[in-house]
């Protein structure tokens, strides 16, 4: 055990508190423990919390062990938010990775333009068509899942690591073949019978396909042996199958590659880089890579649990892996949703998961419950978006062109959190509100970022939200049209899937004539379609 502070009972408040400051908000001080943090049912502290060391030792070949492990998902205590979500990282201080910036072009790197992990003799040493997807990668995977693409990337810091471990290798040249697979056939030909597939994508998933299941055998093989399960590339295979999945359908393993990863850094504290040992130090390079992982993992666990059922996926402790990271930065995300509104939604999911119980709740639970989601979407309202984004470390990297609509982003989730929030709250209240306001507003967001291509790959939680509240038709045409903007932008075939999604809901809607008493029910329903989609 380590000491790291003190709870607030033991002595009267007399500054912010701690647990209001790591969450980046104004603390009231106005009692002990303060209002805003028993409202979240979060504990309170003047400094840094006492943490308890994972394992049964903590050093030697005991570290990181334990005795106890959790068979499934864990339920939080009535009226409180999960400790998972209690606390934000801190700011990234260090410099990350310094690799090449793809051309803008997309057209495959010239040598001077290539990082200088593929001037390395191992990169001769590879066959031509795994050159040419790892160029493929370098140029156009790395700056599809980041915000911004910039010098400190961390996909194409992966490229050094999968020059020299070939499991890695193969999932990258999977996730590049893919998606080339893809971008060779338009969005309406999945949805036309018998549409012709083009040679050149025939010839390009078959590579997906065998480069997928090369990848899949050497994880299956380096799964059982227990010294390979703690190297940061097999965490880093593990991650971007799941991004393989988002070009694939959204639908497939996602989330048993997701539980999978959580498993492995639960087991090996060291590849979130929480637990460092000195004499195991990675290097700061290595460090920024767990820490962007560990954040994505948190980001998609957050909001793929959203559109499943109830209680799918375990509890990911975010909170005790993150105490070597820092405070978010535009450069090190996937989405660039603010954690606050994380946190929130997170929170929102934990209540949700908490009413779909075999026995009915009693009224006084049910109280406590919608006092508690009522809190949240105050928090939720009280955001302010601009504050967030002038508060990010902006990259000085010209690449990362304009960041001004980055509060525009943040706020696509703020609506849509609020609106996730709403329609648990009305399932406890049995009713149905009418927020045609905040769906107009939400598509009004949608409408400035679709026009900014780096943003519009970020929005696609926020336009499904849209899609399952909006009622008119034109709302509905001008959401499939950003639906074919993101696949244009993106060849992600989870969006192909979240309009057939989206257009067999408002089917049923009209057949069950309008909205009606039903408005609440698609955070319960909208995960029992007999797949569990990723649709982010």
């Amino acid at each position: 055990m380590q000491y790291r502070g003190t709870r607030m009972d033991e002595h009267p408040m007399i500054e912010a508190c701690y647990t209001c400051r790591r969450r980046r908000i104004q603390c009231d001080r106005s009692q002990v423990p303060c209002r805003k943090c028993t409202a979240s049912g979060l504990e309170c502290y003047d400094k840094r919390p006492i943490r308890w060391v994972r394992g049964v030792a903590i050093r030697g070949k005991m570290q990181g062990i334990s005795f106890r492990e959790s068979s499934g998902p864990t339920e939080a205590p009535k009226g409180m938010i999960p400790s998972a979500i209690e606390e934000f990282p801190r700011r990234l201080s260090e410099d990350h990775l310094k690799t090449g910036i793809p051309g803008a072009d997309g057209n495959l790197t010239s040598p001077r333009n290539i990082p200088l992990a593929l001037e390395e003799p191992i990169w001769s040493s590879l066959d031509a068509t795994s050159q040419h997807y790892l160029d493929y990668y370098n140029q156009r995977i790395c700056k599809l899942f980041i915000v911004y693409d910039s010098a400190k990337n961390p996909f194409r810091g992966l490229i050094s690591l999968a020059l020299a471990d070939e499991t890695l290798c193969k999932a990258a040249i999977a996730l590049a073949a893919r998606h080339k697979a893809n971008s060779d056939r338009s969005f309406d030909s999945f949805h036309e019978p018998g549409a012709v597939v083009p040679a050149q994508s025939r010839s390009s998933h078959y590579d997906a396909l065998l480069f997928k299941q090369q990848a899949m055998h050497m994880l299956a093989r380096d799964l059982q042996d227990t010294a390979s399960c703690a190297k940061d590339t097999i965490m880093a295979s593990i991650f971007l199958l799941i991004f393989l999945d988002l070009l694939e359908s959204g639908s497939d393993r996602w989330n048993v590659h997701l539980e999978g990863v959580k498993r492995l850094i639960e087991m090996n504290p060291l590849l979130s880089g929480s637990a460092i040992n000195p004499s195991q130090d990675p290097g700061a390079t290595i460090l920024h890579l767990r820490s962007f992982i560990t954040r994505q993992i948190y980001l998609i666990e957050t909001l793929g649990a959203t559109f499943v059922r109830p209680k799918l996926l375990t509890h990911f402790n975010f909170l005790e892996q993150s105490e070597a990271l820092q405070q978010e930065t535009v450069e090190q995300s996937f989405l660039g949703c603010p954690e606050y509104l994380l946190t929130a939604i997170q929170s929102l999911s934990t209540y949700r998961d908490a009413i779909t119980v075999p026995e009915p709740l009693d009224s006084a639970t049910l109280t406590e419950y919608a006092h508690n989601i009522k809190t949240v979407i105050e928090f939720i309202q009280t955001f302010d978006c601009s504050l967030w984004a002038s508060s990010l470390s902006h990259p000085d990297d010209a690449s990362t062109g304009n960041m001004d609509n980055l509060p525009v982003l943040a706020q696509s989730y703020q609506i849509g959190a609020l609106l996730y929030g709403q329609r648990i709250l009305d399932t406890l209240a049995k009713e149905d509100s009418r927020r045609d306001d905040l769906v107009q507003d939400l598509i009004h967001v949608i409408g400035l970022l679709r026009e900014d291509d780096a943003l519009l790959k970020c929005i696609l939680w926020p336009i499904f939200v849209a899609g399952l509240e909006c009622q008119l038709p034109a709302q509905r045409d001008f959401l499939l049209d950003s639906l074919k903007r993101f696949w244009a932008v993106t060849s992600c075939l989870n969006v192909v899937n979240a309009a057939r999604i989206l257009q067999g809901y408002w089917q049923w809607q009209q057949q069950e004539g309008g909205q009606g008493c039903f408005a609440s029910r698609w955070v319960f329903t909208i995960g029992r379609l007999g797949q569990d989609w990723l649709l982010i």
